[in-house]
């Protein structure tokens, strides 16, 4: 049966996700002087205004002013004219230590409180966690969110190397795919927004995206005469970023993972250290959904992941692979089970969770990258 399905993704200057980028930044910048920060940070936008906020414990020091001063002008907002300026946008830090209460049951977890045995950390907070991955891409990535997110990078990096040098930081794009099944058959609508000086021309806007960014972007073999483009469908995108919409740190969880096509728990990443399950579990997750279709044991691969606050071991693993798994769903689960250790200990251990690599993930997705390779995106051959 033929259906559309479509995913969207944003920019790195999108009010959201600039929020994303200041909170992933601290972060980092706490893991960079204290591997055992335990950080909770979210950010706040709005025009000439940055609020941080969260709950953080760390032996260094980090100059959180300048951190996030350093992530707004490398986004590009440099300029008064644009609505927003790293030199003169107001920050206001609001900061407290982690709950005592939640310390509780992270630093010990309750196996080794009843009976002893050292799993390690207990989970920081309880929840559900998402992994999926699918053969709709080399990247086993939904096809809309994989072209939506290739569009957006194209769309900063026009705009970043003056190649399209009338643009400006806020922009979004949109990927309607039709299917026939579950195989992408064709590309039937992109949308393109992006934010442009006010001297730039409409009609000359539509011309450089369509071949600047569209074309050179999407597969050759999907695209047809019936492909449907709209550029800044309201005529006019010139005020943008936190002047144009308030941004707010984990606003973009959709975005930051597969457009839609896959269920998701609700927790956001951006902020988190790799302690709380909400970011390190759902990249575990994805992890063994990749690894499982990758070994041809399924096409498409959805793993739940749940926990308890305090305690190590999940309380529910499942999977739904839609029927197209090699064995039936359960007996996949009870496999996922043997060959992954979602204890959070163990997912840090395995991907080196405790270091600053998180900046790298706070736009385009922290899945299915071309540019960047992170550990919970690699194959193990010898899993199964």
């Amino acid at each position: 049966m033929r259906h559309l399905f479509t995913s969207e993704s944003v920019t790195e200057g999108h009010p959201d996700k600039l929020c994303d980028a200041i909170s992933d930044a601290v972060l980092d910048e706490m893991l960079r002087g204290d591997k055992n920060s335990r950080v909770a940070c979210e950010c706040i936008a709005t025009t000439g205004l940055v609020l941080i906020v969260g709950e953080i414990t760390t032996e260094c020091y980090v100059d959180i002013n300048k951190t996030a001063r350093d992530t707004i002008r490398e986004i590009g907002y440099t300029r008064a004219k644009y609505g927003f300026d790293a030199e003169t946008c107001g920050i206001m830090i609001s900061i407290d230590e982690q709950s005592p209460d939640i310390a509780l049951g992270v630093d010990r977890s309750l196996e080794e409180k009843l009976s002893g045995t050292n799993d390690g950390h207990g989970a920081g907070d309880q929840g559900l966690m998402f992994g999926f991955a699918c053969d709709q891409t080399e990247t086993l990535m939904p096809a809309p969110i994989f072209y939506a997110h290739s569009l957006a990078k194209r769309l900063a990096k026009v705009r970043k190397d003056g190649v399209l040098d009338y643009l400006r930081p806020d922009g979004k794009t949109q990927v309607t795919v039709e299917y026939d099944g579950d195989k992408p058959i064709r590309i039937d609508t992109v949308v393109v927004s992006a934010q442009h000086k006010p001297e730039a021309e409409h009609d000359q806007i539509e011309r450089d995206i369509i071949e600047k960014v569209i074309m050179p972007t999407l597969p050759g073999d999907l695209l047809d005469d019936k492909l449907k483009i709209y550029v800044n469908p309201t005529g006019r995108f010139v005020e943008g970023g936190p002047k144009g919409d308030s941004g707010l740190t984990g606003r973009k969880i959709i975005v930051d993972t597969y457009g839609g096509y896959a269920r998701h728990g609700g927790g956001a990443f951006s902020g988190k250290d790799p302690s709380k399950v909400d970011r390190s579990a759902a990249y575990m997750a994805r992890y063994a959904a990749k690894n499982i279709v990758a070994a041809g044991l399924a096409r498409q691969c959805e793993i739940q992941v749940a926990y308890a606050i305090g305690v190590a071991r999940p309380v529910s693993i499942a999977i739904n692979t839609s029927g197209t798994g090699k064995y039936g769903d359960d007996k996949l689960a009870q496999l996922a089970a043997e060959k992954f250790d979602f204890r959070p200990d163990a997912i840090i251990d395995l991907f080196d969770l405790k270091r600053p690599i998180y900046s790298a993930t706070s736009a385009y997705g922290h899945f299915g990258r071309t540019d960047i390779t992170f550990p919970w995106e690699e194959i193990n051959e010898n899993l199964f």
